[in-house]
């Protein structure tokens, strides 16, 4: 009776399956299609990683680029402000270029008063020259120093405590005093010479300097002044006999108005500052 049963239900099953049209799969493909849907599906989350790592690196090259914009901002920010500096160097040099043009030219303005007094000035002393279209006043070394020496002779003190008398007067109180210190070629004769000065460059400076100190002494403020020696690099003359030689060797006294650019000299360039 259990078995007639069994068969019973073994028919139900098989008429069920019949009739809903279902097929049995077997285990084995049942776990070759599950192992195909894992590996479906790891693919899957490994593109989505790939795809996150993608958009990071993408946000990563965006945030490189908005720096590099920047910088580029920056750098043409900074080229501007380069060229700006550019623009007033060579203003500067324009500007230098007419005045010493001007020198050469005779049209340094110097006020005629002011002229007529150092054309007086230099008929009294002999060591002392003026020009009065360059605004020029040059001292002969030799009447001013002895060979080799920074110290002023006794006639210098005179000439210059003159000269510091006209710098003074009401038509000079503005201009602005350059001291330049000449020597000729040759090396400075004199063992102890040579150990205190050196050579023609601090020789040349240092008797700029002297009568700088002196021009101080006298009166004149340190303010209105500027020192400055070229050795023997800047000669008036060949060097080939005493008597050039001698021309060579000068301290020049530039006097020039307040407004004159000057290399180095802050408030007549005050662009390059």
């Amino acid at each position: 009776m259990f078995s007639s049963h069994r068969q019973g239900w073994l028919l139900v099953a098989l008429a069920g399956t019949a009739l809903c049209g279902c097929q049995l799969v077997p285990a084995s493909q049942l776990n070759t299609v599950q192992a195909q849907n894992r590996s479906l599906s790891e693919q899957n989350h490994a593109q989505l990683a790939e795809l996150d790592n993608l958009k990071a690196h993408n946000r990563q090259i965006e945030d490189k680029l908005i720096r590099a914009e920047e910088q580029l901002a920056l750098s043409d920010q900074k080229l501007g402000s380069d060229n700006k500096k550019l623009a007033n160097y060579q203003r500067e040099r324009d500007q230098l270029r007419d005045q010493f043009t001007g020198f050469s030219h005779g049209t340094v303005r110097i006020p005629p008063g002011l002229s007529n007094q150092l054309i007086g000035l230099s008929k009294r002393h002999p060591g002392l020259q003026f020009d009065p279209q360059t605004g020029v006043a040059k001292l002969d070394s030799d009447v001013v120093f002895d060979s080799g020496n920074a110290e002023l002779k006794p006639q210098a003190e005179h000439a210059l405590a003159d000269l510091a008398d006209v710098l003074q007067s009401s038509e000079a109180r503005d201009m602005r005093v350059m001291i330049v210190g000449h020597t000729d070629n040759q090396k400075i004769a004199g063992k102890e010479a040579r150990q205190r000065y050196g050579d023609n460059w601090n020789l040349s400076t240092s008797r700029a300097l002297t009568v700088a100190k002196y021009l101080g002494k006298s009166g004149i403020a340190e303010q209105r002044m500027g020192v400055a020696g070229y050795g023997g690099q800047q000669p008036i003359a060949p060097n080939n006999t005493a008597a050039d030689r001698r021309r060579n060797r000068r301290v020049e006294i530039f006097i020039v108005p307040a407004d004159t650019p000057i290399v180095g000299w802050t408030e007549t360039s005050p662009s390059l500052y």
